[in-house]
């Protein structure tokens, strides 16, 4: 049409807009665009293969709207065999699709909400499993707590292992502290880290949880049960997180890792990266936030507990040992979101990794050896007895004596090795087991100690035993009081 208006001549126009001089004919006469000129067809090229059943297909879906087109195609094969194919599933999901865009119930409508600067804190866990991170070689399954801004869409994170109160308090606290401002509100999704059920039925916030908040001058926020879309711009940055995530381990060309400390040390430099194009915004929230100016919170919680005549503590509802020394006194347990730490006497006796979920166990064998060496009985038909094989060759050690001796007298023979291993070394037990079991040899504790106590897995694994030139040190001493 422009170049009609131009030049006049319908050929020209038409050559130069690359279409027939009789299509530009049809358009310059209708005066319309292309996409004007077609009609929308309102008729059925086919007869409709489910037009003798319809009625009673809509009545069902009327009854139950939730009804999915497949599970209405089988039935109607199931009634009327050999009536309709399988390729026609297509068609009667197009035709219900058709039916509930035109007669079909109301659907639910979400309202998308305008941000206010600096108003809240959205806090949630995502599982990061899949970014195949490993540590020294070992999978590394983790989550992280992911705080969100979402006016500006400022984000930070820290690794941590459950969705537990101590990790969200970790994961917030890095948050305040890393901005240095706190909002008005905390949001977060109904996890049992920050509520809990009561009897009438609702949810309510935990009081360690609340103290948390009201500790940097918040008010906590949570969304409806079952309503996750209402936290639906952190659930959405966690899919932006990881993908990001994923990119940056493929340029630095490792998911492997010396530590996890190392490992979140790496995720935080590429959380600043993340969050630089963010600033003008969070600047924005950062004029309006209050100042953090109070004290950072200790990220654990404080247990009183009795530790039991079998040397145990029940912790978060998992079975941990303790130097038998302990039983029968009460004790103060530290948990924080990766370990646990027994104090008495105002110090620490003990610190271990801590289980997740519930019902699991960890016994150190050293802890309770010097009592069952002296009832190895007890070792058959002990409820932990698979925490007392320090690793597979100890378990294989076990099957190999089982073979030799009657039960009773293997047990004996297995406590006696376990009892070395405690009071020695255990790595050089085990290698000394390692030795046996290549070679065939029938084992026995006192075979075992006969290699460890002359040294022989060492000569076994072409090692000398150290020398120790004591000169070195007066050389030292020498050195120091010239110095002085």
């Amino acid at each position: 049409m422009s170049e009609k208006t131009k030049t006049g001549r319908t050929g020209i126009a038409a050559l130069r807009a690359g279409m027939s001089r009789n299509t530009a004919a049809k358009y310059l006469k209708e005066g319309k665009l292309p996409s004007e000129m077609k009609a929308v067809r309102d008729w059925r090229t086919r007869p409709d293969p489910f037009e003798q059943h319809w009625p009673r297909i809509e009545a069902r879906l009327v009854a139950e709207p939730d009804l999915e087109a497949r599970v209405i195609f089988e039935e109607l094969q199931e009634h009327h065999p050999g009536l309709y194919e399988p390729g026609q599933l297509r068609t009667l999901q197009r035709r219900i699709k058709q039916w509930r865009g035109l007669a079909g119930p109301d659907k639910e409508v979400f309202f998308p909400q305008a941000h206010r600067p600096g108003e809240a804190l959205q806090t949630d866990f995502t599982w990061a499993s899949k970014l195949g991170v490993t540590i020294q070689g070992e999978d590394f399954p983790h989550m992280l707590c992911h705080p969100v801004l979402p006016y500006s869409n400022w984000e930070w994170a820290t690794v941590c292992h459950s969705e537990s109160l101590a990790a969200l308090k970790r994961g917030v606290q890095e948050a305040l502290f890393r901005l240095d401002h706190a909002p008005k509100f905390h949001q977060t999704d109904n996890s049992t880290a920050a509520t809990h059920d009561l009897t009438s039925g609702k949810r309510a916030f935990n009081e360690e949880y609340m103290a948390m908040v009201g500790h940097f001058g918040m008010h906590p926020r949570t969304i409806a049960v079952g309503e996750k879309e209402q936290n639906g711009d952190v659930e959405a940055m966690h899919r932006g997180l990881k993908n990001r995530l994923k990119q940056y381990l493929l340029l630095r060309g490792s998911n492997d890792f010396e530590s996890a400390t190392a490992y979140e040390m790496w995720l935080w430099r590429m959380l600043l990266k993340t969050n630089r194009p963010r600033q003008t915004k969070l600047q924005e929230e950062l004029a309006v936030m209050r100042p953090v100016t109070m004290a950072r919170l200790p990220e654990f919680t404080e247990v009183d507990t009795r530790v039991s005549s079998w040397s145990t503590i029940s912790i978060k509802s998992n079975v941990y040992s303790v130097p038998s020394r302990l039983i029968g006194e009460k004790i103060m347990v530290r948990v924080y979101e990766g370990r646990i730490d027994v104090y008495y006497g105002g110090k620490v006796q003990l610190t271990t990794q801590r289980l997740l979920g519930r019902g699991g166990h960890r016994i150190n064998y050293r802890h309770i050896i010097w009592s069952l060496v002296k009832k190895p009985g007890a070792f058959r038909l002990y409820r932990y007895q698979e925490d007392l094989f320090p690793s597979l060759v100890f378990r294989r050690a076990y099957d190999a004596l089982r073979d030799r001796f009657e039960e009773n007298k293997a047990d004996k023979e297995y406590v006696r090795i376990l009892h070395l291993a405690a009071s020695t070394m255990e790595a050089e037990v085990e290698t000394a087991l390692e030795l046996l079991l290549e070679a065939g040899t029938l084992l026995s504790a006192e075979g075992v100690k006969s290699m460890v106590t002359d040294g022989e897995t060492l000569a076994a694994m072409g090692m000398d035993a150290p020398l120790v030139d004591l000169s070195v040190y007066d050389n030292l001493l020498s050195r120091q009081e010239g110095c002085i």
